[in-house]
């Protein structure tokens, strides 16, 4: 199995459409403003310079946009921008992450799942009009990996090959499967090598190309800068050079507004899409006006325990756990968490390959309960609970979800004595692996399961609850089988085995997915969210 990756994941960042920081959101409420100075994406926008009526689609965000540098993107925001602007090697289609698609390639596997090669499928243009080469694609992968930021990790362990002018080879170390659903990630976009290496770009930490990608798109999406601000918006005009059909919607605006303004401005039909409304904000949404598209998200918020002794005391005898699995009402987290929140069998997602729908071990039956926590010595001691106090999920915030978990324990003897920190302290303190206990939220990097790994014993994740092979024999094995594992059937029986065992002695207890939420006018068709990508505004209608 691969080794402990050092890496802050996306939701660890606290960037994600359904569990938003509490502060960033009061700072876009700082810039947002009720807009109206775009008209509504059906008549609104003028002409263009080059005198062709301009159709613009007006969306609503709530920033945490740092870069438009795809090699170093790796927020939610960012993802947004650099998507539309940059095509990746392959993609998936509509709203699967389990069906690739060529974008810029075709590939293979070889049977070993050590090597990818992609070969050039159809022509291709940049957005100064010079086509995409294989050059290109070799030195924006070498790029992401000399930069070393936060996206270099996906390429960890892989040598990038050029074979021929229509050929690259992905060379692993190790067996690495889960490759081709890592290059539809929106860091790894193809830039125009040219251009980039012409305004400072390299293949190491020297690159000083970021500034000219922040206001000069060298990507071959359908869309290319306009304008772009970190703070307030984003605009976006079509690639004239697009080779893809014709996007509708000539003109975009991405625009940094609070919540609470991206309703009124998304019923007021000033805006076509707005990303930041909550289950409780879409309830009483005019559905004449908006069309609100809820789909499983890719986080998982659980609950963990430490392991060890020294620092869990009586959380770390594997019985005790599972008697809380079966004190935890997941239907009432549920009904807080808001509509489209679902409860998965595991760690990984139930829509990616190898997620477990469900498992009885993780069941409300408050009698199971009792015995087990009994069984495991416990005799009502105080047990700290570590949670991040600004962030909410779904609808709840943590801490509402964390009181509603205190009170339900207590019904079976077990006191919790809840430690909300700030997630800028709570995360180092969950990462130090002294904490006692809490309930902490995780999404994927890339929609394979194998990005759940970090869970499974002595890796890094799973050594914040001092988690050990010693400790979970069974478990390390599973995990090395399903890392090892060739084929999708094979792999995903392997990571449900895995993940069957971990729900038997692992100190992760998976309490739900929030749901992901959009909110579209009626007016727009062709809407499709991908839970990993986001929407493609070319595609919109």
């Amino acid at each position: 199995m691969a080794a402990p990756v050092a890496r802050v994941s996306l939701k660890e960042r606290g960037m994600n459409r359904s569990i938003k920081i509490i502060t960033a959101v009061a700072a876009a409420a700082a810039v947002s403003w009720a807009v109206t100075a775009c008209g509504d994406g059906n008549n609104g926008g003028g002409t263009s310079a080059n005198g062709q009526a301009t159709k613009t689609l007006t969306a609503n965000d709530t920033f945490d946009l740092k870069t438009a540098d795809p090699a170093r993107s790796f927020e939610f925001t960012g993802g947004t921008v650099v998507h539309q602007l940059y095509q990746t090697v392959l993609g998936f289609k509509g709203n699967s992450v389990k069906d690739l698609i060529p974008q810029l390639c075709s590939y293979t596997i070889s049977k070993d799942n050590k090597t990818v090669t992609l070969t050039l499928d159809g022509t291709h243009h940049f957005s100064d009009g010079s086509p995409v080469t294989v050059d290109d694609i070799v030195f924006s992968f070498k790029r992401l990996q000399g930069i070393k930021g936060n996206p270099s990790f996906m390429l960890d362990g892989v040598d990038v090959e050029k074979v021929d002018d229509k050929t690259v080879k992905l060379v692993s170390k190790t067996p690495n499967p889960q490759l081709p659903y890592i290059l539809p990630n929106t860091s790894l976009g193809i830039v125009n090598s040219k251009q980039v290496k012409a305004h400072g770009g390299t293949e190491g930490t020297d690159d000083k190309a970021e500034q000219w990608l922040d206001g000069h798109s060298e990507g071959s999406g359908p869309y290319e800068l306009e304008s772009y601000n970190a703070q307030s918006q984003v605009v976006f005009k079509a690639n004239p050079h697009y080779d893809g059909p014709k996007p509708t919607y000539n003109r975009v605006v991405l625009q940094n507004v609070d919540a609470s303004t991206q309703k009124v401005n998304v019923q007021a039909g000033t805006a076509q899409l707005a990303y930041s409304l909550g289950p409780d904000q879409v309830k009483d949404l005019d559905k004449s006006k908006a069309s609100v598209l809820t789909d499983e998200s890719t986080e998982t918020i659980f609950m963990w325990f430490n392991m060890d002794p020294q620092y869990g005391k009586e959380v770390s005898n594997p019985t005790f756990i599972q008697g809380i699995r079966h004190a935890i009402d997941y239907s009432k987290l549920l009904d807080l968490a808001g509509t489209g929140a679902i409860q998965p069998g595991g760690m990984v997602p139930v829509s990616f390959l190898g997620g477990l729908k469900s498992d009885p071990a993780n069941s409300y039956d408050l009698a199971k309960a009792k015995q087990l926590i009994s069984q495991s010595g416990y005799s009502g001691q105080t047990i700290s609970v570590l949670y991040s106090e600004d962030v909410s999920a779904g609808s709840a915030q943590m801490g509402d979800i964390v009181q509603s978990v205190q009170a339900q324990l207590k019904a079976v003897g077990v006191n919790l004595k809840l430690n909300p920190q700030p997630s800028s302290t709570s995360l180092d303190s969950f990462r130090s692996g002294k904490m006692q206990a809490g309930i902490a939220y995780w999404g994927a990097d890339y929609p394979d399961p194998a990005d759940y790994l970090v869970f499974t014993p002595d890796q890094s994740l799973a050594m914040r609850a001092q988690w050990t092979t010693a400790r979970g024999k069974k478990d390390a094995k599973l995990a090395a089988a399903a890392s090892a594992a060739n084929g999708d059937a094979a792999r995903s029986a392997a990571y449900i085995a895995m993940q069957k065992q971990m729900n038997i002695d692992g100190p992760f207890i998976p309490l739900f997915q929030p749901a992901s939420i959009t909110v579209a006018a009626t007016s727009l068709k062709d809407v499709v969210p991908n839970p990993v990508l986001g929407i493609s505004f070319g595609d919109i209608h």
